[in-house]
């Protein structure tokens, strides 16, 4: 096989930040005139072959009116995507509302913004920590060969090199009185509606997101969480997934996946999924070896275990696509650091690095993957309490370096935990 060209390259608003380190053939930082009144953009630019992927994450300063935060990250969006050669095309994201009731404004901004070619949208009733209306992140992509196809407002597949990504999103239960499990089974058949709209299904699932109103609240003997836990397990009984692709059948195969809270009683879900029949691409289901796999925990955490993987990896020749699932600090599956968000934020992040260790991929069969914290396109860190914003931070930027972030305000599914971090890593693959 020939090698593809790999590059990475980032840079923030007014300031150059850190490029992700791991696949760099050439690092590059775009300078921007300063001017401090407007938002700050971070992005991570990957090519892999083919295909360039671009992560923008943008939080405007909490001034102004609604209006004028987010005219101001779109237009910081307008230059970021002017700057690409070819112009990317946003094909996904997701919007961070302070207030839900800035919904119907923003759904009228961004469709003016993208005209006819708006991607697929996630809205979710999450704050961003800094106190702005709104945050966005946004995945756009280019290149030659690179094609789009839209299957309505939820679903849209992006096809390159003899890959087919799938993106839903979108997706929305108002559970009203059907309750947290029939609600959940609701949204994870809209989910794989979509997903067959696309011409694909569950199985290829390689990433899910499930936001979850009231996460920790009662439900008569039980709670939200676990309520929909049972209903993912039930529905995930007969999906084989990654059929095809594992190049080690598991037991247990499952997306990873963050399930997390948000404002309301409702239920958001977005998913990704691939499909390719090239040979030099196989699955892999990561887990940590100091963490008891999520779908093993004891019953005392939920009666039917939350059915992911802590973390997917799709090998593509060289190349390795690392999705982490939601990551709290939790060592076996016992809770650590109560009460303390910092010291939370600093295992959670230890939890990170021993998944994308090199040695780690080694213990699944995967062998010449140098994968670490640096080779990070871009994080979400979850808060539970605002006041831990600047604490959690300060870890996050010590640990992380400059890799695009949004941060949001949000319950995690234990009542203990105070943090919740996710992310995706690009990184190469030693000739084997």
């Amino acid at each position: 096989m020939v090698d593809q060209p790999v590059s990475i390259a980032g840079y923030c608003g007014t300031v150059a930040s850190a490029p992700v380190a791991g696949l760099v053939a050439r690092r590059k930082a775009i300078p921007r005139p300063a001017n401090p009144g407007k938002a700050g953009v971070r992005t991570a630019s990957v090519a892999v072959g083919g295909l360039s992927r671009q992560a923008l994450l943008l939080t405007p300063r909490p001034r102004g009116s609604f209006a004028q935060q987010a005219a101001e990250i779109l237009e910081e969006l307008r230059t970021a995507l002017d700057l690409g050669r070819p112009r990317p095309r946003v094909t996904l994201q997701t919007v961070f509302l302070k207030r839900q009731q800035d919904r119907a404004q923003c759904e009228t901004l961004l469709r003016n913004f993208y005209g006819g070619d708006c991607p697929v949208t996630a809205y979710v009733a999450q704050a961003p920590c800094n106190g702005a209306a709104l945050a966005l992140e946004a995945w756009a992509v280019s290149g030659p060969g690179v094609a789009v196809e839209r299957f309505g407002p939820q679903a849209l597949a992006v096809t390159c090199d003899d890959v087919r990504w799938i993106y839903c999103s979108g997706i929305e239960v108002a559970r009203g009185r059907q309750g947290v499990y029939a609600g959940s089974l609701t949204g994870m058949a809209s989910l794989s509606r979509a997903l067959a709209q696309a011409g694909s299904s569950f199985e290829h699932v390689v990433r899910t997101w499930f936001y979850l109103g009231g996460i920790t609240r009662k439900v008569g003997s039980t709670e939200c969480y676990r309520e929909f836990n049972r209903a993912r397990a039930d529905f995930y009984s007969d999906i084989p997934f990654g059929r095809g692709l594992l190049r080690k059948a598991a037991a247990s195969t499952y997306p990873a996946s963050t399930g997390i809270g948000m404002r309301g009683t409702g239920l958001a879900a977005s998913c990704i999924a691939v499909e390719t029949r090239r040979p030099d691409a196989f699955l892999v289901r990561l887990e940590n070896p100091n963490q008891i796999p999520a779908f093993q925990y004891h019953e005392r955490y939920s009666p039917r275990s939350p059915c992911f993987s802590r973390g997917v990896a799709l090998v593509l020749g060289d190349q390795i696509t690392t999705w982490i699932s939601g990551t709290a600090s939790i060592l076996n599956s016992e809770s650590q650091h109560p009460g303390d968000a910092a010291a939370q934020t600093h295992q959670t992040i230890d939890n990170i690095q021993k998944l994308l260790a090199p040695e780690n991929f080694q213990s699944h069969d995967v062998s010449g993957a140098a994968t670490s914290l640096r080779d990070l396109a871009k994080i979400r860190v979850y808060i539970k309490r605002p006041q831990d914003f600047d604490r959690c931070r300060a870890v996050c930027e010590e640990r992380f370096g400059k890799v695009p972030v949004i941060y949001a305000v949000a319950d995690v599914c234990r009542p203990e935990l105070l943090v919740e971090i996710e992310g995706v890593a690009f990184s190469r693959r030693a000739a084997v």
